[in-house]
């Protein structure tokens, strides 16, 4: 069945343009085309759709306005803006509604290649409910002290670009969605930024205030939805499995991107835990209650009661932000790194083992270390020889600290 796609532009000289750039994708895609925002809404009134592409400045309903709408009705659905115009107040107006944003004009190629990902992207969700949930989430909720701290610091005559950084940096909803927004056409950043401290150099104090203080980019996480449950550990071992990542990236190659991509898909590899507590802590509540009593696999589990882990619910996320394909992968297999197709050293092999020697590194870890390593994975991949070589790298960085 033909995958269905909207694009929706008051100017019919660019819509034109688009039916003829894209007249190739018509035997892979089901196309329709809307002058207006009200018009794309009745199309959707009568079929469904799985992406929209539209244009933000349009008279009447905006693309913004548009994008809330298909956000409210239809959640399911992922939302790119392709766009020559860059009102800041209207992108800012847009950011809690849009996964991805374009700039004009762009290559067929170009187009094909982002919408053709996020397509292939909702195949790791098969639990359509929680596909829906997902596609909708447009925050991700921070530690209640953390996100004081951001907001207390903003406010701040002596903020800068470091202090705001590292503020961000410890936490995982902030590091993702400011990775997402920095990595966007808007922006026109030619390279891929790929830390947080990063992102507010190139963005700027007063844009980062603009964004945090007039938008509900992030949000405070509400401790009181789930007991038996520590967002800081999450955040410790995410933090802790991120250096990992890069301390055995580091001892392997030399490319840059490769450790800063391993660094990242270290910090973000446990995304999916925070938006299934977040969105569903009751049954977030079985899960942990059969892992204290069962002493089973938490991915393992999250299967059973929700038909996917949290590894694919975070991939997917990352992956409908538009973050590098090498970071979604690591994210989407760092259980199950054998399922990925190539064996060779990646930010994928880097997390695999970083997050075992994390667990090791515990005092009472809540699953066992030995059963978090994929044996068939590490004899494909020739890596036995070298876990113990990376293993003490790491425990050192910790005995540093």
């Amino acid at each position: 069945m033909h995958k269905r796609v909207i694009f929706v532009d008051d100017e019919e000289q660019i819509l034109a343009g688009l039916k003829r750039m894209l007249r190739p994708l018509r035997r892979e895609w089901s196309m329709d085309f809307a002058s207006s925002g009200a018009e794309a809404l009745e199309k959707m009134e009568q079929k469904p759709f799985d992406v929209i592409v539209t244009d933000m400045r349009m008279p009447g309903m905006d693309g913004a306005q548009l994008l809330q709408i298909v956000s409210d009705r239809y959640p399911d659905m992922v939302r790119i803006v392709l766009s020559g115009y860059a009102n800041e107040e209207l992108v800012y107006k847009s950011v809690p509604f849009t996964h991805q944003y374009l700039a004009k004009p762009i290559e067929a190629e170009g187009l094909k290649a982002v919408v053709s990902r996020a397509l292939a992207l909702r195949s790791l969700l098969k639990n359509e409910k929680i596909k829906k949930l997902v596609t909708r989430v447009d925050t991700l909720p921070s530690m209640p002290k953390l996100y004081m701290s951001l907001l207390k610091e903003l406010k701040s005559s002596d903020a800068s670009t470091k202090s705001i950084g590292n503020i961000i940096s410890k936490d995982l909803g902030m590091t993702a969605k400011i990775l997402k927004l920095v990595n966007s056409a808007y922006f026109g950043i030619r390279r891929h930024v790929q830390s947080p401290e990063e992102a507010v150099m190139f963005l700027g104090l007063n844009t980062i205030k603009a964004i945090v203080l007039s938008t509900e980019i992030f949000s405070q996480y509400d401790e009181t939805r789930l007991k038996n449950f520590s967002l800081e550990k999450l955040y410790e071992h995410s933090v802790t499995v991120g250096s990992f990542a890069k301390v055995i990236a580091e001892s392997e190659v030399e490319n840059k991107k490769n450790i800063g991509d391993s660094l990242m898909a270290g910090m973000l590899h446990d995304l999916g835990k925070l938006i299934l507590i977040d969105n569903l802590p009751d049954q977030y509540s079985i899960v942990l209650e059969q892992v204290r009593n069962d002493g089973k696999l938490v991915w393992k589990v999250e299967q059973e009661v929700f038909g996917v882990s949290h590894a694919e619910v975070g991939a997917y996320l990352l992956g409908l932000w538009g973050l590098p394909d090498d970071i979604v992968e690591a994210v989407a297999y760092h259980h199950r790194p054998s399922h990925c197709v190539h064996h060779s050293f990646s930010p994928l092999t880097a997390v695999h083992v970083a997050n075992w020697i994390a667990y090791h590194s515990q005092e009472s870890p809540v699953e066992k270390p030995e059963a978090l390593i994929e044996s068939a994975y590490v004899n494909l991949s020739r890596l036995t020889d070298k876990l113990p070589s990376w293993k003490q790298r790491c425990l050192q960085l910790i005995n540093e600290k």
